[in-house]
C-alpha cells in the first residue's frame, strides 16, 4: 500500500477579502475531488491570510506509479488555472513500511 501526498502553495490572483479566497478555492477543491474521486482534498495552510493558500491533496493506491500519476494530475490541473500561481508544490511518497 502507497500513500501519496501533494502540499500545493497558491498565490491568488485580483482577491481582497477572506469571502472572495474562498470563491476561488472551493470551486478548485470541488473541481479535483469531481475529476479525482479518488483523492482526499482540503485547504490545509495560509487560512488567514487572503491571497495565499496551501491545499494539500491524498491518495491512497497499490502502486507507487499510480500515486504519482494521480498527483502529477492534480498538480497539473492547478498550475494550468489562470487565476491562480502555483508557486511550490511538494510531493511525498509513503509505503506501509515507513
Amino acid at each position: 500500500m502507497y500513500v501519496g501526498a501533494l502540499t500545493l502553495d497558491i498565490l491568488l490572483g485580483d482577491v481582497s477579502s477572506l469571502k472572495q479566497k474562498r470563491s476561488v478555492i472551493r470551486p478548485l477543491i470541488a473541481e479535483l475531488q469531481r475529476r479525482y474521486p479518488s483523492i482526499a482534498v482540503a485547504e490545509t495552510g495560509h487560512l488567514d491570510l487572503h491571497r495565499r493558500a496551501e491545499v494539500g491533496v491524498a491518495v491512497v493506491s497499490a502502486s507507487a506509479g499510480n500515486c504519482k500519476e494521480v498527483l502529477d494530475a492534480c498538480e497539473r490541473m492547478v498550475a494550468f488555472r489562470p487565476e491562480i500561481e502555483l508557486l511550490s508544490a511538494r510531493h511525498r511518497l509513503y509505503n506501509d513500511e515507513d
